[in-house]
C-alpha cells in the first residue's frame, strides 16, 4: 500500500513513473509508491512536468503547492503536496 506521510513541509508520497505511456493515469501500486503512467516523455524535465500537472489536477490542488521533493532525474520520485493534510490526500487518490 501506498504511504503517504505528514511532514513538517507538507505530505509526502513516492511515485514510479512510466513515460511515454498511452494515458496519464495511477496503474496501481509498487510497493509502497504508486504507479504513475505519464504521455509526457522523459526528456527536459517533460516527464516531471506533467507528473507536477497531473497531481495538481487530481489532487484539485494549486500547480505551485505540488512540487517534487526527490528524484529530479529519477523513475522514482517523492511528491510533495502543501496545503492539503494526508488524510484528505488518501480520500482525493481514492486509497
Amino acid at each position: 500500500m501506498a504511504v503517504i506521510q505528514n511532514s513538517p513541509a507538507g505530505v509526502t508520497f513516492a511515485v514510479k513513473v512510466h513515460p511515454r505511456a498511452k494515458k496519464n493515469a495511477i496503474t496501481g501500486e509498487v510497493g509502497d509508491a504508486l504507479k504513475l503512467a505519464l504521455t509526457a516523455p522523459p526528456v527536459d524535465g517533460k516527464a516531471n512536468h506533467a507528473c507536477i500537472e497531473f497531481f495538481a489536477k487530481l489532487l484539485n490542488a494549486p500547480r505551485s503547492s505540488v512540487t517534487i521533493a526527490a528524484g529530479q532525474t529519477s523513475r522514482n520520485k517523492v511528491i510533495r503536496v502543501m496545503g492539503l493534510s494526508a488524510e484528505e490526500i488518501k480520500k482525493r487518490l481514492g486509497i
